[in-house]
């Protein structure tokens, strides 16, 4: 049997506390695959900040599973960014995903602050000033919303893997192609750190359609008819979305791809699913 893939996964700060009691099982199912790290995404700006900084803590704290951090250049000035990353690190955190981040509500193109890191390979050069950090950053198949053209955003990620970033994550997507092809134009460039496919399983169709069409992942029609009628079947949802995720990851893993990111949505049945279709068994059935 081959060996199964390197993961980890993404979740997001909890709003209120029951959906915080909600991580917290996740966090605990997730880890039990031993994944490389699971990061928590960043509120840039008030309490999704302070939510953010205060599951960092706490998974920190935990030390398992491996916990890797968000970080943005969106609100905040290059000093405020230093400061949250420098206490981080003194906290434990070695693991940081480094991004530029958004206009608020994805509304209109992003504007760095006037003191702020301008971009993302700007934000990876001054956290290799901090620390010896991992770091991680972001690519896009089907390129950024922003970018002019796909070369744009290959340039771009050579920009941020030269400044002293590990690897890319990508954006999820849903034909393995987008990624093939990417992932070809990004070696002719010279690119080669390892680039790591997104996935996401699907949990509600209707807010995948309209979170795609506002971060520029393209829905096939395939995927559109595999997923109609179902928004009142949540069992068969299930099923299909494990199944149409596992298939995306079994065509990559024929291509070579040795790991894959989950995007969890902080629900831990469909990555669960997933990881155990690739091979991957948690540490409490192997003890048992």
């Amino acid at each position: 049997m081959s060996t199964p893939p390197a993961v980890s996964f993404e979740l997001f700060p909890p709003a209120n506390d029951e959906s915080e009691a909600q991580l917290r099982q996740t966090v605990g199912r997730l880890a039990a695959f031993n994944p490389a790290f699971v990061s928590v995404t960043y509120g840039a700006a008030g309490s999704a900040r302070e939510r953010s900084d205060r599951i960092v803590r706490t998974l920190l704290q935990r030390n398992d599973p491996v916990t890797a951090a968000h970080i943005t250049c969106a609100g905040a000035t290059r000093a405020e960014v230093d400061d949250l990353v420098r206490d981080w690190a003194d906290a434990g955190l070695r693991r940081i995903v480094a991004l530029r981040g958004d206009a608020p509500d994805m509304r209109g193109p992003f504007q760095p602050l006037k003191d702020g890191y301008r971009n993302a390979a700007d934000l990876v050069a001054g956290l290799r000033k901090i620390a010896d950090f991992d770091i991680s950053v972001a690519a896009y198949p089907e390129s950024h919303p922003d970018s002019p053209n796909a070369q744009a955003d290959i340039d771009n990620l050579k920009r941020k893997l030269d400044a002293g970033a590990a690897r890319a994550i990508t954006q999820y997507f849903f034909e393995a192609d987008d990624f093939l092809r990417f992932r070809e134009r990004a070696a002719k460039a010279g690119i080669t750190a390892p680039i790591v496919p997104g996935i996401l399983p699907i949990t509600n169709f209707a807010k995948t359609q309209e979170f795609s069409r506002r971060c520029g992942a393209s829905v096939p029609t395939w995927l559109a008819a595999r997923f109609e009628g179902l928004d009142d079947d949540a069992e068969t949802r299930a099923l299909v979305a494990a199944t149409t995720a596992c298939e995306l990851c079994q065509r990559l893993l024929a291509e070579g791809a040795a790991a894959f990111h989950f995007y969890t949505l902080n629900r831990s049945t469909l990555s669960a699913a997933v990881c155990r279709m690739l091979g991957l068994r948690p540490r409490l059935m192997e003890a048992a």
